[in-house]
This record gives C-alpha cells, structure tokens and sequence, in this order.
C-alpha cells in the first residue's frame, strides 16, 4: 500500500465522520429525537433545552462539543458513577501516553526509518508505506539505538502515567464505599448451594445455620424462588402498565407535538391522557395475595443479612463447611445489580457451564479466522490477483486499487466483528452470574481476548495460522516471526484505525439503530417512544475497542510511527463523543464500584511487554546487539512494575478492608442509623416487587400518599395481577388487560 491509498482511506473516513457529525448537529435539536439523544436526561425528569420554534435548529453547530468538553469531572460521577469516570481516565491516559509516542516517534524515530537505506525516493503521494517502519532501516545501523531510546521513553512514560491513575483511582473507589450512602450489599451476604434435607426446607435450614454459627451477628435472610415463565409474563404486563402510567403526563410530548394514541383504526389524537374515577377505583382496591403464588418453590439460595459490615464480610470470605461446595458464600451484589435468573442454577452446575462456555468461545473464534483470512486476502494485492486471475483488470485501475486495498478489508472486518459483543455477552449469561454488572464484566474480557486475538495475532500471521505454526519450531522464534510481521501489517492496522474508530465513534453519537427505531414507532406504528426505556452504556464493547487501539499503538509506535497521529485524533474524539454520549443518551443502571480498572491495567502492561518482545525480535532481526541488550533490562522492569502494582493497589479491588468497613459501623451505631439500616435491608432485596397479603395497589412501601422515589404507580400492578392469580394465572391477566381496553372505549382513558 501507498501513501495515496493511506489518503483514500482517511479521505473516505474524514468526509463520513464530517458529514454524520454536522447531521448530529442538526438532529439532536429536532424534539421528535429526544427520546434518542437525551434519554438520560428525560429518564431523569430534565427537560432539555430545545426550542422547537427557532430555526436555528436546522443549521449544523458545535455547541455539543463545548458541553461535553465543560462537564467536570465530579458532574459526570454524580451522573453517571465511577465506571463511567474510569472510562473517561482510560480515554484520558491513552491521549497522554500517544501524545508522548507520538512526538518521540513521528520526529525522532519516523525520520530514521525513512532514510534508513540509501536509495532514491519517489514522489510522497506514490511512496510506500513501507519506508516509513523499521524495514526500511537496514541491518546493523547504527541509528537503532534512537529506536530503543523511544522505546524507553514509552515505556517509562507509560508506568508513570499507569502508577497514578491506578492510585488514583483507588482513592476513588475507596471514596466510593466510604463515602456513599449506606449499602445494603455491604450487610448481605449472597448464600449458594444450601444442602438440602427432609427434616427442614432450604429457609429453615439457612436459619438454623446461621443462628447456631453466627449467632451474634446474624439478622434475618430471604430466600430465592424460582419464578419461570409466570414471572416473564408478569414482567411483560408490568411494562405495559408503566407505558400507560408515562402516558399520564408528558409536558416535553405535549409542548412539541400532539401525542400519537392509535385507536385501532385511523389512529387518533390526544394532547393528554387522564385517569378516569373508574380506574382509579380498580388501581387504589387492595387484593389478596396468595402465600403460594409468589413461592412456588424456594432455590438453595439465600440473602443472608448481618448486623455490621464486618460481620458480613467475615462470613463472606470464610469457609462455612468443610465441605467447600456446601454453605458457599459471598458478597451480594447491589440489589438492582442482582441477575435472579442466575441465583437458583446449581453451584455445582456452575464449572460446567464455565467450560462449556469457555469451549464455545474457542470454536467462535477459530470460524472467525475465515473472515479474517478473506480480509487479509483483500489486503495482499498480489495474492489477491493470483487467486482471482478475472480481477487483474479492475486491479490495474487507480482508485479500485486504493479502494480495495486501503478501504475495504477493514470494512469488511469490522461487518463480522459487530457479532462479536452480542455472542460473548450470550456466553457470559450462560456461565451463571450472579450480577448483571458481573455479567458485563465477563463479556467485557471475553470480547477483549477475542479482538486481540483475531485483528492482532491472526492479522500479524497473515490470516492463517496453521501456516505459521510450521515456520515456528520453538518459543524462541516467537519474538523474530511477530517482529517480521508486525511492520508488514502496520498499514492494514493504520486503516482499521480510520474504519473502526473513526467512523465508529461517528455512528455512536449519531445512534442510527435508536434513530430508526424511533422513526419507526412515531411515523409507522403511531405510538409514543418510552422514555423509560434508556440504554446502559456499553462497555463490554468500547473498552475492548479502546484497549485493542491502545495495544495497536504500543505495538507500531517505533516499528511504524505514522499509526500515532490517527491514534491520537481516535481518542481526542472519543472523549468527547463518549462524554457527550454519558451525560446526555446513557444511564447507569448498576454500579461495579471499578471494577474494570484492573483489567484496563493489566491489558495496557500486556501491551508494553508485547511491544518490548516484539522489539527484541526486530534488533536481533537487524543484527544490533546494543539495542537488544538494552532491552531485556526494560522488559524485566515492566514485569516488576506490575507486580508492585498488583500487590500495592489490586487488594482494594478484590474486596473491602476491615478498617473501613468497622470505622463505618462505628459511625453509624453513634449517629444511631443501624436500626433504620436494618429496617431497610428486609425490603431491600425483593425479588418481587410487592411481597404481602394485602397490598393496597396504589401505594408502595413507606409510602403513605401513593408516592415513592421508584414509581409506586408501577409497582402497584404485579399485586394487582399477583392477586387475580389464584385459579388460573395467565387467563386472569388478560382479563386484566381486556379491562383497560374496555375503559379505553368507554372513554375512561382519554
């Protein structure tokens, strides 16, 4: 490839990202989107600030930009919660350490390589890019020695930059736990696989266990049920009713369109929606609830609660039985973070299904070399032309060249990957989480090995492995072969830079699934978007994406230096799409405390000892045994780094310290809260969203006037069809449903 297909390539890429941001610009200010573009802030009850009468509204600006940019640091955490500030830190870092590499290599490094061989040059825009790596720098030079020194200043940098955010960061999530309303995950402890007995059932087990080992300490639990497909349909009728009840009042709706109420026929129009008496009556009657409905039969699982954080984290992290596949305990996770469907699979099940999952990750990634190997195919032009004789043709022409080689192979690529995150967040719910953010967490690194695995190693290896495999007879060959197929692909990585990054953080402000989704529903099925349902950020895709051009750019940044610019507008754009994106489309629907720092840390390492290994190979390659004395060193030193920082901060995020966690039970049992905390820990934890006898529908717990911070409205209806549930369960909801149709005619909802 050439300079001019490089060109093509940001060329292509550079008009996209222009021309969907200026369309961005203009389609976040339009109040039909809304729901698109600010649906954190509508979730959150913040209007924002659109006057649909200004046309001002049609003309592209970047004012977007300035608020994003503006936003500080402790706005974003009260927003959005540490994850989402760890991830802007990711961004942040990856703009200090390739500003670093970038000026150090494009200056020092990029000009030895150009004129690394004594030979006449052509014409930039014809010139190839493989002048430009550490190939063209012939053997035994005595300019190496610039290339190991850049190769210091990175990696120093680098360890530096990662010491402190990592200490940082730690503060933070310290800050986190400390300084953070009590929580209720801090007292509980997650009990799995309870022995099963004929004297007692699974509840009168847990209590007869923990009154008689933590007998000072323990509170009360709940146990786990199984709900099946009844739960499913009860969840289903609870969204249809939290649609109705947003429906209520919608003052954005109403101030910029008439709602839309399809009436069966012509679709009819309604500037409000009010509750009749009549319906009012049905929602404020109270029902029976059946003690045998709601436990249809209980998992050998348990919430336990305990009277102090310590007591809790004590019995967390010791062993019950011993037995270890008895009496298995850990720390709950929040409850809003709890994934119940997981809770009642046996524990004994779980290593099974971790092997299982972990086998099919394998084979997904073997069947992707295929597309992997086609991609590579289309980037050897060569190759390309011996293969399919009938294409020497249209090869020969100018831009059908640069376009195929320059443009579509990463295109291409980057088609398949899309069906990467929804199979490895598929794998992870299948291996039994127990949270949902653990879930995410899972997916998060599966989908990490995945694409460092395949657009790295298998790119590098030209597409096909078992190829290589042969030419590699021993470990120590591993540094040469990389060190000789790294440079060569340095150019298919330069593109994929612009295809997956650039246009991708373009299509990720502009939100083109959400958009016709949206148009879908007003123009088509003539319904109003619900505000309610906003997406959570996705960060088991964008932090593999992030770490994978962060190990891209360590790689190449001394082999071939021109990746580092692109690299650096990537993530200058980035952190301000991505900040855009938290304050105003994402909500933070469970918090990991941090969680995903550690794994940002040791990947970024991995990058450096990778970058440092494949260095080796090329000095040994270029015959400079200076450079690669002088590197070794460096190499032993990273390791050490991460081992200081693996003994001195990862602890904080394994678990919780003793310290903290008996200065906060001080605190509290002296400003006289325990109690109340207590109170607060048997409701905490709900499987069901109502769990008594009688319950009055309009009405929630520790609500006295119908009104509670989560929508007692929507909580009422799962007692109100719980209670119909009696003799036959799925005909009484649809009786239930067949009543707010027949009010609907009646006129009782207008």
């Amino acid at each position: 490839m050439n300079i001019s297909a490089l060109l093509t390539s940001a060329g292509i890429n550079i008009g996209l990202c222009a021309i969907l941001l200026c369309l961005y610009s203009i389609l976040r200010k339009q109040p039909g989107n809304a729901t698109v573009y600010f649906g954190r802030r509508l979730a959150q009850m913040h209007k924002p600030n659109l006057d649909s009468c200004n046309l001002e509204r049609f003309v592209p600006s970047a004012s977007w930009i300035l608020k994003a940019w503006e936003s500080s640091e402790a706005e974003i955490l009260s927003i959005a919660g540490l994850d989402a500030v760890i991830f802007l830190r990711l961004l942040v870092f990856s703009i200090r350490i390739f500003s670093i590499a970038a000026v150090v290599c494009v200056f020092a490094v990029l000009p030895f390589n150009y004129y690394g061989q004594e030979m006449v040059h052509v014409v930039i825009p014809s010139e190839s890019l493989d002048v430009f790596t550490i190939e063209n720098v012939k053997e035994e030079s005595r300019w190496l020695w610039v290339h190991c020194l850049a190769l210091y200043i990175i990696t120093f940098s680098a360890c530096i930059l990662l010491y402190f955010e990592y200490k940082s960061i730690a503060k933070m999530r310290l800050a986190h736990i400390t300084q953070s309303p009590p929580n209720p995950s801090h007292f509980t402890v997650l009990v799995r696989s309870v022995p099963a007995t004929s004297e007692r059932s699974f509840s009168e087990s847990v209590k007869f266990f923990f009154t008689n080992y933590h007998a000072s300490s323990y509170l009360a639990h709940q146990m786990v049920y199984r709900t099946g497909k009844v739960q499913k349909l009860l969840n289903d009728v609870e969204k249809f009713y939290k649609s109705i009840v947003s429906m209520k009042t919608d003052p954005w709706d109403q101030k910029c369109r008439p709602s839309r109420i399809r009436c069966g026929v012509c679709g009819g129009a309604s500037n409000s929606f009010e509750y009749s008496n009549e319906l009012q009556d049905i929602r404020n009657a109270s029902f029976s609830l059946p003690e045998s409905i709601i436990r249809e039969k209980e998992c050998p699982a348990a919430f336990v609660f305990f009277k102090t954080r310590y007591a809790a984290l004590v019995a967390a992290q010791v062993l019950q039985s011993p037995n270890p596949m008895l009496w298995v305990t850990e720390l709950a996770p929040e409850p809003h973070d709890v994934k119940w469907s997981n809770l009642c699979i046996p524990f004994r099940q779980l290593w099974i299904r971790r092997i299982a999952t972990l086998i099919a990750a394998i084979v997904f990634m073997l069947l992707f070399l295929i597309p992997v190997t086609f991609v590579q195919g289309l980037s050897q032009l060569e190759q390309l032309q011996q293969t399919f004789p009938f294409l020497k043709h249209i090869l020969k022409k100018k831009l059908m060249n640069q376009l195929v080689t320059g443009y579509l192979p990463s295109v291409i690529l980057l088609l398949f990957l899309y069906s990467v995150p929804p199979a490895m967040m598929l794998f992870s719910a299948i291996e039994g989480c127990t949270s949902r953010s653990g879930r995410k967490k899972s997916a998060c690194c599966k989908v990490l090995y995945f694409t460092i695995w395949n657009v790295f190693f298998v790119n590098v290896l030209s597409g096909s492995v078992i190829s290589q495999l042969n030419v590699i007879s021993s470990p120590k060959d591993i540094p040469t072969q990389l060190a000789k197929a790294v440079p060569r692909q340095a150019t298919f990585f330069t593109t994929y830079v612009l295809t997956s990054g650039w246009a991708s953080l373009a299509s990720e402000i502009m939100q083109p699934f959400a958009l016709f989704c949206s148009f879908f529903n007003r123009f088509i099925l003539r319904s109003k978007d619900d505000p309610n349902l906003v997406p959570a950020f996705p960060y088991h895709t964008e932090i593999p994406k992030v770490l994978l051009f962060g190990l891209l750019g360590f790689t190449c940044s001394i082999l071939a230096p021109l990746i580092l610019p692109f690299l650096l507008v990537y993530f200058v754009l980035a952190y301000i799409v991505y900040r855009n994106q938290i304050l105003n489309v994402y909500i933070s629907k469970y918090e990991s405390g941090g969680q995903i720092w550690p794994v940002v840390h040791n990947t970024t390492v991995f990058s450096l000892v990778l970058t440092q290994v494949i260095a080796l190979g090329v000095f040994s390659i270029k015959k400079s045994p200076i450079a690669s004395g002088f590197t070794i060193p460096l190499l032993i030193l990273t390791l050490l780094f991460n081992e200081y920082c693996r003994q001195r901060f990862h602890p904080i995020f394994k678990s919780i310290s003793a310290q903290d966690l008996i200065e906060m039970d001080r605190e509290d049992e002296l400003q006289g809260r325990m109690e109340g905390i207590h109170l607060q820990l048997m409701s905490a934890y709900t499987q069901f969203p109502a769990d008594s006898r009688e319950i009055c529908l309009g009405q929630g717990p520790g609500s006295e006037d119908g009104s509670s911070t989560q929508s007692t409205e929507s909580r009422g209806l799962l007692p109100f069809v719980l209670g119909g549930l009696s003799i036959t369960r799925i005909q009484r909801v649809f009786t239930w449903l067949s009543m707010i149709i027949t009010l609907q005619e009646r006129g009782a909802l207008r």
